[in-house]
């Protein structure tokens, strides 16, 4: 047997297990987003303490990367999440985990995701049509701030186009969701849809991330993906 091929096959399963399981494990608060042909990444099956499989890493604004590990949580699905535990006070910092097996323009994408600490801010967020790390629409929950705002952000610049105030609790489980279609954006939050919007800035396909901004502490969980037609 070629010697390459036996030493990428070990790789090839750890990729293929962490990337794709069914729908069916997608949490009951995600109802208002289609389930069928949802792809629920197996943080489960990644090791603690190591970075998660699948995902690279960027930073827009300032001040040092994210770090982000797998860590256990009994508070959570599987036992298994991913965690930002950079503290870097820095104001416009905004660290991501990109998801980079999955590329598309008209996708759906939810997460559930706990504040842990911070003082500047207390954020959580997705992002879909992921250029990089300075170009994407994001959605984040803030528990400083007791509100959820939707951005664009364009060759690092960031611009607010939809937002609701409503309450974020801390150290508390919170379901998150964008869906993109064509210009259309719907924002949803702990299972019930806020608002919706339409942006004609990004059009093209790109991948999904998760997102913090400054010295948020967050874990995320339960990161479905639907690519829609």
């Amino acid at each position: 047997m070629d010697r390459n091929k036996t030493n990428l096959f070990p790789l090839t399963l750890l990729i293929l297990a962490a990337v794709i399981i069914t729908g069916a494990l997608i949490a009951s608060g995600l109802e208002g987003f289609s389930q069928s042909a949802a792809s629920v990444i197996a943080i489960a099956e990644m090791k603690v303490g190591a970075a998660p499989i699948g995902f690279k890493f960027a930073r827009t604004g300032k001040g040092g990367p994210g770090q982000w590990t797998v860590v256990s949580d009994d508070t959570s699905f599987t036992d298994h999440v991913i965690e930002q535990s950079s503290t870097d006070r820095t104001d416009y910092r905004f660290p991501l985990a990109i998801f980079e097996p999955i590329v598309a323009r008209n996708i759906e994408a939810s997460v559930r995701f706990k504040p842990v600490s911070g003082r500047v801010d207390q954020a959580g967020g997705i992002a879909v049509r992921v250029l990089d790390g300075d170009n994407y629409y994001v959605v984040r929950a803030n528990a400083l701030e007791d509100n959820v705002r939707l951005y664009r952000v364009v060759k690092g610049r960031r611009e607010q186009i939809g937002g609701m105030d409503t309450k974020v609790a801390m150290s508390e489980w919170h379901a998150l969701g964008l869906k993109a279609e064509g210009e259309r954006l719907t924002v949803e939050f702990d299972g019930k849809t806020l608002f919706t919007t339409t942006d004609k800035t990004l059009t093209g396909a790109g991948m999904v991330a998760l997102w913090t901004k400054s010295d948020s502490v967050t874990r995320f969980d339960q990161i479905a993906i639907t690519v829609l037609p």
